[in-house]
């Protein structure tokens, strides 16, 4: 693989919704019946705007350690900023939305032509769980790979200093070791529109094992590149991956043989 660095691109015109979630702990002073309820509520409302906005990809994952009330992160897809304001809207609507965390950022997809080259060991797309999306399963952690979420920007100064004196080329040699040892699964990541003050681009980085995130959070920070950037890391497993994949309008498989 080139250890050219990538150019500052990004992808189609895909709107993504990043999402840090979770529940307050208010959720859990209802009865199980007005929590059944309201969470039915919330799903027949959020696949009615999947539907109705043409939601591309729906993927959650579960923190590995929970950050206060934060405790899943989500990339949602929709083809327009009005299927993403609809998303953002029906999430946080009563009942269910008067007992979560919410905290939204509006991204598109970063170099991914160039990020396509890394993973060394990628897995076949998600094969969306067959059966009606209104009828939620028992859903759990995926235990099979461990993701890193990235946050990250430049510190002042990263663009003076120049590609030579941060070592970018160094640093994506490194890493892209580290994608071929550890059995690398995907890596993808998104730039935020309004750039927050924390951090400009969001990464998802996946392993097999929780030695190839060690050694990608280690290898990230190592001078002089990572003297230049401020990054904050978080360790989880995907979330129910075959659930929500078929909350994607089509994407079931009957809907696909009835489509063909």
């Amino acid at each position: 693989m080139s250890a050219a660095v990538p150019p500052p691109v990004r992808g189609d015109d895909s709107l993504f919704v990043l999402f840090k979630g979770g529940r307050l702990p208010s959720w859990y002073l209802l009865t199980d019946e007005e929590r059944t309820a309201a969470e039915q509520n919330h799903i027949d409302l959020m696949l009615s705007v999947a539907e109705r906005h043409g939601m591309r990809r729906l993927e959650g994952f579960r923190l590995m350690g929970q950050q206060h009330d934060w405790q899943r992160f989500w990339v949602i897809e929709f083809p327009t900023l009005e299927g993403a304001e609809a998303w953002i809207e029906a999430e946080i609507a009563p009942p269910y939305g008067l007992y979560g965390f919410y905290e939204y950022h509006l991204a598109r997809s970063w170099a991914v032509e160039h990020l396509a080259t890394w993973p060394t060991f990628p897995r076949p797309a998600v094969e969306p769980r067959a059966g009606d999306p209104h009828q939620r399963p028992s859903l759990g952690a995926d235990p099979s790979s461990v993701a890193v979420l990235l946050f990250g920007r430049g510190r002042p100064g990263y663009e003076a200093a120049g590609p030579e004196l941060r070592g970018d080329e160094e640093h994506v040699r490194w890493m892209q070791h580290v994608a071929r040892d550890h059995r690398m699964i995907r890596i993808e990541a998104f730039q935020a529109i309004a750039r927050p003050s924390e951090w400009h681009r969001a990464w998802i980085i996946e392993f097999p094992t929780l030695a190839g995130a060690e050694a990608w959070m280690e290898t990230e920070v190592l001078p002089p590149h990572g003297a230049y950037s401020s990054k904050q890391f978080f360790l989880a497993r995907r979330w129910a991956p075959e659930y929500f994949a078929s909350w994607v309008p089509g994407s079931r498989p009957g809907e696909r043989r009835e489509r063909a």
